[in-house]
């Protein structure tokens, strides 16, 4: 009885470790766990970037409408920030007594604002880390921010 247990402590000695074939086994697995997960993260990264272009065009919506009764329902003047580096808008008061407004954009979005008469105007966005859709608003239209379908001159925002 002693001989049979001695036989299998010194064989498991002799099996410690793993063989070339297991550790390639294991190595093909994490590679193809790594191919499924990489796009999946970089689809999520642009959506999210999408995401906050439509979130500052809704947040130009109320800093251009507090705007508009902070300066006796005048809207602001047309302006843009293409250089997608710009943390922040600034709309300059227009009424005597008026106050000016800031939109606050995220990282890499660029927003025009279009002022077309004295009682609409567009505002417009895109982010350069997302999938390069435009987001729309239309005041004369009303309704939620919509994808434009193209590419939009930020100046005119059409």
């Amino acid at each position: 009885m002693q001989d049979i247990i001695a036989r299998l402590r010194a064989g498991k000695k002799n099996d410690e470790g793993f063989t070339l074939i297991e550790l390639l086994v294991v190595v093909v697995i994490i590679g193809v766990l790594v191919a499924i997960a990489v796009p999946v993260y970089l689809n999520y990264r642009q959506g999210a970037a999408d995401k906050s272009a439509q979130s500052d065009v809704r947040g130009a919506i109320s800093a251009v409408e507090q705007f508009y009764t902070n300066n006796n329902n005048k809207f602001p003047v047309s302006k843009k920030e293409d250089s997608g580096t710009a943390t922040k808008l600034e709309l300059p008061a227009v009424a005597t007594g008026g106050t000016a407004a800031t939109i606050t954009l995220s990282d890499k979005t660029k927003l025009g604002y279009v002022k077309v008469d004295e009682s609409t105007y567009k505002i417009c966005a895109t982010n350069t880390g997302g999938s390069e859709k435009y987001y729309l608003y239309d005041s004369s239209t009303g309704g939620s921010v919509a994808d434009a379908g193209k590419k939009l001159d930020l100046a005119s925002c059409a």
